[in-house]
């Protein structure tokens, strides 16, 4: 049987440090490209042994590691055993790790785990510091770091007092810092956490006081539909302050605009009308004055 055969492979490879890499990465895989998959690791014994190896200080083990975890943490269920092994604090302090690869994959596999763990933003709170260590984190010189924290601060951040925190340390200027970017991957990310920390009271015009939003307008010329998408998320959010209008109709935001409102996907069909009728409306409001 499957169980059996991993039983069997686990009991091996512990004696023989590669050859578990290389199964941890094959389970990792496995589990990333079938939910089948997911619950058959469960099911045969294998998210405790995994949570159980983030202890570890092989680096190459811990990456392949931390993989595994975040794809396993697609599975509720699977998730469910991750929280109880202490498996999100594990990932946590793996941020703190010299290596950038252990850090963006760590990074990477929390996003799941916040998704999929009950009462996530507590969770996240319980851990001394651990939200300044996130925001810290965007200072990395690490594309691929600054991409995971991006997307891992775009989750988070949907905890409304995780999002206070994270205003606190500073989370504001350094995404918009991170604005002159010109990976698609890392401005998709950026994007998503800066559509979200839109939500928090005064944000949006401390983007604006940040000289973020021009160079978001120019990420609408990418060949990604994905960045298409989280850039109008972004700049919807942004339009709901008046001067952040004028600063993106001035940089010609309208047209791209304009073409995305025919798009077939409807959230970036949405995000792009609904920033268009702001500017509009302040247009119109203007307008009005002049002829007081």
């Amino acid at each position: 049987s499957a169980t059996g055969r991993f039983h069997c492979m686990l009991t091996y490879t512990l004696l023989n440090s590669q050859v578990l890499v290389n199964v941890v990465g094959a389970l990792g895989e496995c589990a990333a490209q079938d939910p089948d998959n997911r619950v058959s690791i469960r099911k045969a014994g294998g998210v405790i042994p995994l949570v159980q190896l983030l202890t570890g200080t092989n680096q190459a083990l811990l990456i392949n590691t931390t993989k595994a975890i975040g794809a396993c943490a697609l599975d509720t269920e699977s998730m469910t055993v991750i929280d109880k092994q202490d498996g999100v604090r594990l990932l946590w302090s793996l941020l703190k790790s010299p290596n950038t690869e252990v850090q963006s994959s760590a990074s990477w596999a929390i996003c799941p785990c916040i998704e999929n763990a009950k009462d996530a933003g507590e969770l996240v709170r319980s851990f001394v510091g651990g939200l300044e260590l996130i925001v810290g984190l965007l200072k990395s010189s690490d594309e691929e770091v600054l991409a995971s924290v991006c997307a891992a601060i775009a989750k988070i951040a949907k905890d409304e007092e995780n999002l206070g925190v994270f205003t606190d340390h500073g989370v504001v200027p350094l995404l918009a810092k991170l604005t002159h970017i010109t990976s698609d991957s890392l401005r998709k990310h950026l994007t998503d956490a800066i559509a979200r920390c839109c939500m928090w009271r005064n944000n949006r015009v401390a983007f604006g006081q940040a000289m973020a939003v021009a160079p978001l307008v120019s990420y609408l010329q990418s060949t990604d539909p994905q960045v298409h998408r989280s850039t109008a998320c972004a700049l919807h959010q942004l339009s709901k302050d008046p001067d952040n209008c004028i600063t993106m109709h001035e940089a010609g935001v309208v047209q791209p605009l304009l073409k995305m409102v025919g798009s077939t996907d409807p959230i970036l069909q949405e995000a792009a009308a609904g920033c268009i009728s702001n500017i509009r409306q302040l247009a119109l409001a203007n307008e009005k004055a002049k002829f007081k």
